[in-house]
């Protein structure tokens, strides 16, 4: 994770902040709504985008249009903006559009800010429960019903003892699938659907592993800072660095980081 001047930092903080709650009203108005549709951007399968995707990421370009015009943004549905600055905003405005569309409240506002190295700062927001899962600065903090609270992964544990989380059941290609469920059947439990939400139980400290494929920058830029700034560890399959996305695994710790690793690595 690079590292910025204490005082960018609470900036961009700030500006990070200002972010989600410039989304969160224009996610939570379509939210369970009847008037809730979708539009599909794929031909051969199901990839949904709805007007709370597009209103969502249009107000938090208009927060960093004002606040800070000079830095890049790169989001799902208005592409990347160039920059004069060495600083990226990466935003998803709904990660988890299929949760969102099933009424689900697993899906979240992803808000990342760093350098080509990879991000910084990291914000998962999920409005509708209330939470705001925050990495920054070198340390990681949620706020929600139940106030504001320290996050910290879990200390090590064997991977028989882990909880594993994916998104889809089928992962990826058949071969990435395969490489799955070689972790998954050493884990002790392994559930699914979780989108964006999963990244953040990691760094809360009550899950072990989130294991995907095919991820796009934008899915994993902000769960990663938050993960990492809470002593996690997050990288490819082959424990090279993880963003730009593709095959992702975020883990509590070394330990279980490692013994998931060496079960992924082989895969092509």
């Amino acid at each position: 994770m690079p590292d910025l001047d204490p005082a960018l930092t609470d900036e961009l903080t700030e500006t990070a902040l200002a972010l989600a709650d410039a989304a969160r009203p224009e996610t939570l108005r379509w939210f369970r709504s009847d008037a809730l549709s979708a539009d599909n951007k794929e031909e051969a399968g199901f990839d949904p985008v709805t007007q709370a995707d597009r209103d969502a990421e249009a107000a938090m370009r208009r927060v960093l249009a004002e606040r800070r015009p000079s830095d890049a943004i790169l989001g799902e549905e208005y592409g990347h903006s160039s920059g004069s600055t060495c600083l990226t905003w990466v935003l998803d405005p709904v990660d988890g559009t299929r949760a969102f569309l099933a009424g689900a409240p697993t899906w979240g506002v992803l808000i990342a800010v760093g350098d080509a190295a990879g991000p910084s700062i990291g914000v998962i927001d999920q409005p509708y429960i209330g939470e705001r899962f925050v990495g920054a600065g070198g340390r990681a903090w949620s706020v929600g019903p139940q106030g504001q609270r320290a996050l910290a992964t879990r200390a090590p544990r064997p991977l028989a003892q882990a909880t594993l989380l994916t998104t889809f059941p089928e992962v990826g290609e058949p071969d990435e699938r395969a490489a799955f469920q070689a972790v998954a059947r050493q884990a002790r439990l392994t559930r699914y659907g979780l989108d964006c939400y999963a990244y953040a139980l990691v760094a809360a400290g009550q899950v072990d592993l989130v294991i995907e494929a095919g991820l796009q920058a934008y899915d994993i830029q902000g769960p990663m800072a938050v993960v990492q700034a809470a002593g996690g560890i997050v990288s490819d399959w082959r424990g090279n660095p993880a963003h730009e996305g593709g095959r992702v695994i975020a883990a509590a710790n070394a330990r279980i980081h490692a013994e998931a690793l060496a079960l992924l690595r082989d895969v092509q």
